[in-house]
């Protein structure tokens, strides 16, 4: 029986790329990567971090900023309580 097991991924190659540099500075490679995210799973008992489809109130909130609705910002608290009491 084989000490190790192989796994094949398709991912877009900008992807690749700009992974590989940032765990190269961190001196990993692809390979121990991957054992780490694994064992990340194993421990957690599922993904090492949360997904979840934003609510309505946030799906809004999105979609203010992307269509440009939102402030653009505020040179003073005052300002801000003041656009907030509108």
């Amino acid at each position: 029986m084989s000490k190790t097991a192989e796994i094949r991924v398709r991912i877009e190659p900008d992807v690749k790329e700009e992974a590989e540099k940032i765990l190269k500075t961190i001196g990993l490679n692809e390979a121990e990567a991957v054992r780490l995210y694994y064992r990340n799973i194993i421990s957690h008992k599922g993904l090492p971090f949360e997904l979840r489809v934003p609510n309505e109130e946030t799906l809004k909130a999105l979609k203010e900023v992307e269509s440009g609705e939102v402030s653009s910002g505020y040179n003073s608290v005052d300002e801000m309580f003041e656009d907030l009491n509108k």
